[in-house]
């Protein structure tokens, strides 16, 4: 099969042809109809720490949906030709296990074929795409947990979204879709700001200052720049909450009184639970959510990876490996 390899930091991203992978017990081969692309990846192909994924060699792609195309040994409630995508479960956190994750644990969906565990199996609903589905199970998902279940985003709240790529993008419309919070937008490329809008940001800044007359009950950081922590913290209102799921900057700074004296909490935010993956593909079945998605082919995942890690990407890029042939 048609793969793109990760070997190590020192090593392009490359194509390759491997073997079909065969499903052992308590696993499923899919045909890859969709493998979203994640900014991630940019971090995991320069980490020396090679801290986010499993193993190496290994192929990327941990958005991934497609059709059951073989069963492994004993695995039952599942038929061949069922439409599916994996869950990366990243909730309850004790429940996590980055070896069962695809992309990341194991082989992904940069692939025509991948393994996927049957924990991780969620039906892809009547009326979403493969592509849908496929970036529902990280970007949207994450969107929707640290939005909703770690920001408390509500009908009354003014929130606000920094980094207005794929997640933000998302984040932008999980908060419309879901309530009637008043949702702004932070990123320094400007190009941005009129899809924000359409998808219905309120406004758009390059930086928090410039809507320093607003205070805000939540921030949601997408982007992880350096600096941005301390300028949330002092940007939300008494009891607000900053939320982290960027990881741009390795380390941050804050000023503990900007925290104490306003009782604001900070928290990190990581992935989604199951659960809250099939109420993000219900909403697109719904036609709450409409994932911004642009194709690319999957001749050119490295040169979409680059697109991202240059940040000209608004909405999620994705491939459809079965075009291969």
């Amino acid at each position: 099969m048609k793969a793109f390899e990760f070997q190590d930091i020192y090593t392009p991203l490359q194509e390759r042809d491997l073997p079909r992978p065969q499903p052992r017990e308590g696993q499923v081969l899919i045909e890859v109809k969709a493998a979203g692309l994640c900014h991630s990846d940019c971090l995991i192909l320069r980490d020396e720490t090679y801290s986010m994924i499993a193993q190496h060699p290994i192929i990327l792609g941990h958005e991934v949906a497609g059709t059951i195309i073989e069963l492994g040994p004993r695995v039952s409630g599942f038929q061949i030709g069922e439409n599916i995508v994996s869950a990366l479960i990243s909730h309850p956190i004790s429940n996590a296990d980055l070896a069962t994750a695809i992309g990341l644990g194991y082989n992904g969906g940069y692939a025509e074929f991948a393994i996927v565990y049957t924990e991780n199996i969620v039906r892809i609903p009547l009326g979403v795409t493969f592509a849908q589905a496929a970036v529902a199970a990280d970007s949207i998902s994450t969107a929707y947990h640290a939005l909703i279940t770690e920001a408390r985003v509500n009908d009354t709240s003014t929130v606000c979204i920094i980094g207005l790529g794929g997640l933000g993008v998302a984040g932008i419309q999980v908060v419309n879709a879901l309530t009637r919070a008043k949702v702004y937008g932070i990123d320094i490329n400007t190009r941005k700001f009129d899809a924000a809008h359409r998808l219905g940001a309120v406004q758009c800044a390059t930086n928090l200052e410039e809507l320093g007359h607003i205070w805000f009950d939540a921030i949601v950081d997408f982007a992880g720049a350096e600096g941005i922590a301390a300028a949330a913290a002092s940007a939300v209102k008494a009891g607000g909450r900053v939320v982290l799921v960027g990881i741009g900057a390795t380390e941050i700074t804050l000023d503990p009184r900007s925290l104490v004296f306003k009782n604001v909490a900070v928290q990190g935010s990581i992935g989604a639970s199951k659960s809250e993956l099939e109420q993000v593909l219900q909403c697109i079945a719904d036609g709450r959510l409409i994932p911004v998605l642009e194709e690319v082919p999957f001749a050119d995942i490295p040169r979409g990876l680059e697109r991202l890690e240059k940040g000209g990407v608004t909405g999620r890029l994705y491939v459809d490996p079965s075009k291969t042939a």
